[in-house]
């Protein structure tokens, strides 16, 4: 089914969790997950860092700021739901474990175990799609800097669609796809206009303009664009120039491409529908179809965060 332009855009987005949906409106974010017990929903106000310093909700700053900012919620939210389906409950606590919990305060514990796993999430991607392709590129001394992009280009690609493929040939992450597109399903339901039902939802395209996918591979994309701009007026062959550049470079190129995904979440045309195509067609690593209680988990989230205020939802 093709997906036909609702009566409107909105800005809720969400985020697939083990076993539930994080979805994230203008005031408010919720989660709600499916536990062996039942459904277990949790919603908090959101405080945006932009109304305290305004600069950094100025275009281009905001978008770093934002990706940081849904990383973080991102993680809590994983881990809040994984609190409900333990790996091994015949499994005995490690020592480190133990001496965790005796020592550590648990609120204090949980934001360490955070901003650990935001730091090493962060890390491994500037291995992958950074350091590791800057390196074997430099395998092949590249004559001038336009060719030298060209091999990073395709091998940071290449190295995102292997990533993609594995993650989805994993039993459990195949699940956690399914309720990617139950968020996906939800949204364009909402946007249409339809009331919020399985049966409404269950018709809906699985695949979504503003997905997490399609801005990953937008940020590679930007990437190889603005190294191509910038490392014609640097020593591009020395290694550590390169990798200093990438880094900064993070900021405007994460900053482009979360302007570039407002613009295709607010306009429904053929620009950019040519635009967001790519992105589109890589969802189907990562967006699978759901099942009739997985849409019920994606339903009960996006209604949690509603705004009071008609409206304020939208672009």
């Amino acid at each position: 089914m093709e997906h036909k332009p609702g009566t409107f855009r909105t800005s809720i987005g969400g985020q697939a969790l083990i076993e539930g949906i994080l979805m994230r409106g203008p005031e408010k974010q919720a989660i709600v997950v499916r536990s062996p017990e039942g459904l277990v929903t949790k919603v908090e106000e959101l405080t945006l860092i932009k109304d305290k310093y305004p600069i950094l909700g100025l275009p281009i700053l905001r978008g770093a700021v934002t990706f940081l900012d849904s990383m973080i919620r991102g993680v809590k939210a994983l881990m809040f739901s994984a609190d409900y389906f333990p790996d091994d409950e015949a499994a005995q606590p490690s020592k480190l474990d133990l001496w965790l919990e005796k020592h550590v305060p648990a609120e204090k514990l949980q934001n360490v175990l955070v901003w650990v796993s935001v730091l090493l999430s962060l890390g491994m991607t500037l291995v992958l799609f950074m350091l590791l392709p800057t390196f074997v590129a430099g395998l092949f001394h590249a004559q001038n800097a336009a060719l030298h992009n060209l091999i990073e280009g395709v091998i940071k690609v290449a190295i995102f669609l292997a990533y993609l493929i594995l993650c989805s040939k994993q039993k459990d992450v195949r699940r956690v796809f399914c309720y990617h597109g139950a968020e996906h399903k939800t949204i364009f339901c909402y946007e249409a206009g339809l009331p919020l039902t399985v049966e409404n939802a269950r018709i809906q395209p699985k695949h979504h303009p503003r997905c997490g996918t399609s801005f990953l591979f937008v940020v590679i994309i930007v990437s190889i664009l603005c190294s191509s701009i910038v490392f014609s007026y640097v020593n591009w062959q020395n290694i550590w120039v390169r990798i200093g550049m990438h880094l900064l470079l993070l900021i405007p190129v994460v900053g482009i491409t979360y302007e570039f995904n407002r613009l295709v979440g607010r306009h429904d045309n053929a620009l950019t529908r040519v635009l967001s195509a790519p992105g589109m067609w890589l969802q189907n690593f990562t967006v699978n179809e759901p099942d009739d209680s997985m849409l019920e988990v994606a339903i009960e989230a996006l209604k949690l965060v509603l705004p009071e205020e008609k409206n304020k939802d939208r672009w």
